[in-house]
């Protein structure tokens, strides 16, 4: 079994090797093909024209897009995404000090979407052609019209500024000094036994995450809905129900596990989305994570860090897409072999 899923796993990965190519090709285009210059972060106002043309010669800006393409290609297969021009520091330095906090972002708000959604699903389930269903249906579509960085703006000032019982700033408090392996404060906090760091930790994450959830899960809850009313006809549902089972245990034990197939792979298309969107919140909470760092690499005309930051985007995105279809095997032993 452990083989089959690794090279299930294996085969969507090299699918997903065609797809960064393309992507790099179109980013790395796109940001030339921009009126903006790079070269004017790194030159003093009164930069000469013999200056500029040197730097320029010394960046290879002044070679054909095909050649700069291709040596900025072979610097990323050895793992170098060149330099922030604003800074001086390596890209890679830049996103292995970030990306941490943006994946710590996103796992969390998955957990509270899935808190939210699947006891939902199976609430608007158990309300179906009851009196309830209808106000159900209406809060529902009212949820999902919310985008998450709106969701963001009304936690900030509910329980950041009215009602002051959370921070909504940065990733812990001032006082407190992070230093661990792996980047991610939650576990490095918890291997140190650093309980009152780690409770600060979470509750800087709690209304980000929320909001980034809160934008997620409404979908989760209408696709489960409706695979549970689907499965509900089901021949192995109707013989449970017969053996007198009670609903409750007919719905979790028997009903639940095949509806959440299409829930998980919605989940998987869409966490794409959530990973994205932590962009908007990070900015929003000052949050320092990835897309707070991509937001100002715009505003610095930063092409190497651009560029660097797509690439992990799209590769972080194929690998949980990757991840869920794996998962998907899992659940189902069926598709193992495809």
């Amino acid at each position: 079994m452990l083989a089959a899923l690794l090279s299930h796993f294996t085969r969507r990965l090299m699918v997903a090797v065609p797809t960064m190519l393309a992507l790099s090709i179109v980013v790395f285009i796109v940001l030339r093909l921009l009126p903006a210059d790079p070269l004017g972060m790194m030159l003093p106002p009164n930069a000469t024209n013999a200056e500029v043309d040197a730097l320029r010669h010394t960046m290879g800006l002044d070679r054909s897009l095909l050649v700069q393409y291709g040596i900025w290609l072979g610097q990323v297969l050895q793992g170098d995404l060149g330099r922030s021009i604003s800074s001086g520091v390596p890209v890679t330095q830049l996103i292995a000090h970030t990306l941490p906090a943006t994946l710590e972002l996103s796992f969390v708000a998955l957990f509270l979407a899935l808190l939210i959604s699947v006891p939902g699903g199976l609430l608007l389930y158990v309300l179906h052609d009851r009196r309830g269903e209808l106000v159900a249906d209406a809060g529902l579509v009212l949820l999902i019209s919310i985008p998450g960085f709106l969701w963001g703006i009304f936690l900030m000032l509910g329980f950041g500024v009215y009602w002051p019982v959370l921070p909504f700033s940065g990733r812990f408090s001032s006082d407190v000094v992070a230093a661990g392996p792996t980047g991610f404060v939650l576990v490095d906090f918890l291997v140190r036994g650093q309980l009152g760091n780690w409770l600060d930790a979470l509750s800087h994450l709690i209304l980000p995450a929320t909001a980034l959830a809160l934008g997620f899960s409404p979908l989760i809850v209408r696709v489960l809905r409706a695979s549970l009313l689907e499965v509900s006809h089901e021949q192995y549902v109707t013989v449970a129900r017969l053996r007198g089972q009670p609903e409750w245990r007919v719905i979790l034990r028997h009903m639940l596990r095949n509806a959440f197939l299409p829930t998980l792979t919605l989940i998987g298309v869409q966490f794409g989305f959530l990973f994205g969107g932590t962009l908007l919140i990070e900015m929003i909470f000052s949050f320092p994570g990835l897309g707070n760092m991509m937001v100002q690499a715009v505003r610095n005309h930063d092409l190497p860090l651009i560029q660097g930051i797509s690439l992990v985007f799209c590769a972080v995105i194929l690998l949980i897409n990757a991840s869920v279809d794996c998962l998907y095997a899992v659940i189902d032993p069926r598709l193992r072999t495809t």
